[in-house]
């Protein structure tokens, strides 16, 4: 049964997810302080964290960014809920590390469509383990270095010019496949496929949107790319080596 760390300060809300989450067989622990939750989730490991962004304590951004930087969770799909609308607040909570956002007021079967899919997809450790035991290709758990950056899927860590960069789930996923096969040429469909399994509430958009984060991240000039390359007309590939 997948267990769900909800971290929540809404009394009502976080009683409304909990009640449905159960209803769709979920086990939850919820909690209503940001440290509290924080250290839940430094302690054990969870299948799914639903984060409130506004939080007494520790706020949502903060905790993102501590969980994917080390502990039980650090790969763990992490939704984001807000009040706010702006699409500055969405970027920010995803580039702390969040994999994905609902902004309140949210409908519950919106919110448990996106829970299912959340933990549909699967988490770097899992895709290590399944290699090791022979059950992936060897690109799913192979170390890559192209061009001054370093991908490490067991550790889950990503070095460019030998600083350690902090990427999301999505962003790691799309970095490893396109540095595993340098030159290689992948249609927005195929990275689709790719780097959202499940492929809900995403579109081709979606696609241009991580990589310009991306590349935010990993290039020494994001608007001069030398490592994820546009192919006009095609989609995208990492420079060859």
């Amino acid at each position: 049964m997948p267990h769900v760390l909800i971290i929540e300060d809404d009394a009502h809300i976080r009683d409304l997810i909990v009640l449905h989450l159960d209803l769709e067989g979920l086990h939850t622990t919820a909690v209503a302080d940001g440290r509290q939750g924080l250290d839940r989730a430094s302690m054990s490991p969870f299948d799914l964290v639903v984060l409130d962004l506004m939080l007494p304590g520790v706020d949502g951004i903060s905790i993102c960014r501590a969980l994917r930087r080390s502990g039980p969770n650090q790969d763990v799909p992490i939704l984001m809920l807000t009040a706010r609308r702006e699409e500055s607040d969405k970027v920010h909570g995803l580039e702390s590390g969040a994999d994905d956002y609902l902004v309140k007021p949210f409908g519950v079967r919106e919110l448990v469509a996106r829970v299912r899919a959340l933990l549909r997809r699967p988490r770097a450790s899992q895709i290590v383990a399944a290699a090791a035991g022979g059950d992936a290709g060897p690109a799913a758990e192979r170390a890559v270095t192209v061009h001054g950056v370093e991908i490490d899927p067991a550790r889950r860590r990503v070095r460019v010019r030998g600083q350690d960069v902090e990427l999301t789930a999505q962003e790691f996923r799309l970095l490893h496949l396109l540095a595993s096969n340098p030159g290689i040429v992948f249609s927005r469909e195929a990275l689709l496929s790719r780097v959202w399994p499940d492929r809900t509430y995403v579109t081709a958009r979606s696609v241009d949107t991580l990589v310009k984060r991306l590349r935010r991240r990993v290039e020494e000039a994001p608007a001069d790319p030398r490592l994820v390359i546009t192919v006009w007309g095609s989609g995208y590939k990492c420079a060859d080596v």
